[in-house]
This record gives C-alpha cells, structure tokens and sequence, in this order.
C-alpha cells in the first residue's frame, strides 16, 4: 500500500537514521484492542511509548500488560522507494484489507483502516455528533469546550 506523501515526510522527521537514510522506518500496532484498524508510529513517537513502558515497575502486571499489548503487537517496516509498504496478510485480515486503504491522521501516530470500514465508522460518528449536538456542530468545540481557556 502507498504512504502518502504528508506521511512519509513526518515518517522521515521522525526516523534519527533520516536524511542519510532515505527511506523511513515505521512501527505498525496491531491486535483486537484497535479494534478495525491499525496505529502506524514514527521511530521516535515507538521509543517514548518504550520509555513509558519501561518506567512501570518491574514484574509489575501493568508492565507486562502494557509490554504484550505494544510491544508484543507491534511490527517494524521500512518504506521504500516508491513509498510503499507491504502489510504483512494477519495484519491485513485483522482489519478486513481486501481493497483500497484509508489512512487517518491522528496527531501523533495514524490509523490504517479498511477504507469501507472507515467510511462506515465516520459517518456513524458524524450522526451521533449530529444528534448529541442537535445538528449544531462545531469540531474545534472538542479542542476548546465552553468554559475553558
């Protein structure tokens, strides 16, 4: 599948081996805790999420807990020259991958979904916004609710 353009850049930001390196590395999570899609990390955003993980305790249940669900669900890739990934077939099938692909923006990682799936899962949350909010609504009142500064 082909990376968008915007993407690989912020791969290539987010990758230390980059520019000498031109072609940047990704980590790919999965598992049924995502439910239909897959979070796509840069390397730098994966170690921070390692740090996290190795400043829990020890032995501790929520280190082990947080080590098999990441790091235990996560796969590297590399893009290559063309700006292409080949997701590995159990990833694919995790989120029903038989077609086009939708990529998502989320800030810090983005998603991978079934482009079907994703259509079907925006357009449900659309209508439930549009019904919470009485067809009145504004996405930036997430970032900034009445009230706060």
């Amino acid at each position: 599948m082909s990376i968008p353009a915007d993407f690989r850049s912020v791969l290539a930001d987010g990758d230390p081996r980059c520019p000498e390196n031109p072609l940047p590395r990704m980590v790919v999570l999965h598992g049924t805790h995502l439910k239909d899609s897959l979070h796509a990390y840069t390397i730098e955003a994966m170690e921070e999420i390692e740090e996290g993980i190795k400043a829990l305790p020890r032995g501790s249940e929520a280190r082990k807990r947080a080590s098999r669900m990441i790091l235990g669900k996560s796969w590297d890739t590399e893009v290559d020259k063309d700006g292409r990934i080949v997701l590995p077939q159990r990833l694919r099938q995790q989120i029903g991958l038989t077609g086009e692909a939708t990529m998502v923006a989320m800030g810090d990682f983005f998603e991978i979904w079934n482009a079907e799936t994703y259509a079907e899962a925006e357009a449900a949350e659309a209508a439930a916004m549009e019904e919470e909010f009485d067809g009145d609504f504004d996405p930036l009142s997430l970032i900034y609710p009445p009230g706060s500064e």
